[in-house]
């Protein structure tokens, strides 16, 4: 049988989903929790990977059992044994053709910036405290530029070892929730770092420092160098994984 799970996290306590030897990760707290349901070794597959500090509300995970349980069973059990920064929200048999990354056909994100003049204790690690004031509107206009296809290397990580820059963002927009500003954007698949590329650069478009149009100008240019810093990481969420 090939389990689907649908996994929410917070992030702060490990360094990102992917296993590491020396660090505590998602992966692992998750495999540990499976191997001791099934009694044997485990791996799971996800539908991406999330760095250190980084948040779940729709992680899609899956793993291979030779043994069969109902799905409510598989949840109440992996519930019990994982930390309680780890939930499991759903469980689903899927054919084992099912490929949690490559049958997805976007993913969704949100960035968190929490826009006030002081620090919330509710929000410390799941937002971006920023003091001053920013220019919502001016931000609106600045990430229309961003639907459609592009080449998003001005966005890229250094370090990214993606095949190729180019994305299709199908949504994008800026809500605001009384003092908390949420982005969120829905794309093919995301290279890394580049939502906090993104919204690191949009954070000096609301604080005047750069306008719509060198916002715009910055995407064609293709260099990251002329980008500003990376938004810290404790403000992203993977929303949604769509298939």
């Amino acid at each position: 049988m090939k389990i689907k799970l649908i996994v929410e996290y917070d992030g702060t306590n490990y360094h990102g989903w992917q296993f590491q030897a020396n660090c505590e990760s998602i992966q692992a707290a998750l495999e540990r929790a499976i191997t001791v349901f099934l009694r044997t070794a485990t791996r799971v597959t996800a539908a991406g990977r999330t760095d250190a500090g980084v948040h779940a509300l729709g992680q899609v995970v899956t793993f291979v059992t030779e043994q069969e349980f109902q799905p409510h069973r598989i949840r109440r059990a992996l519930n019990a044994l994982t930390p309680p920064d780890i939930t499991i929200k759903d469980v689903a048999i899927v054919p084992d053709s099912f490929d949690p990354r490559r049958d997805a056909l976007s993913r969704v994100y949100e960035y968190h910036i929490l826009n006030r003049a002081t620090p919330s204790p509710f929000y410390r690690d799941r937002a971006w405290r920023l003091h001053e004031p920013l220019d919502v509107a001016t931000m609106r206009a600045a990430i229309a530029c961003l639907l459609g296809e592009h080449d998003f290397t001005s966005f890229r990580a250094g370090d990214c070892d993606a095949a190729h820059p180019i994305r299709r963002v199908y949504h994008t927009a800026l809500e605001q929730r009384g003092e908390l500003l949420v982005y969120s954007i829905e794309a093919t698949a995301f290279l890394r770092h580049m939502v906090r590329n993104i919204v690191g650069t949009l954070v000096e478009v609301g604080r005047s420092k750069r306008t719509p149009e060198s916002f715009r100008k910055l995407l064609e240019l293709r260099d990251r160098s002329k980008a500003d810093d990376t938004a810290p990481a404790h403000g992203l969420f993977l929303v949604e994984v769509r298939y």
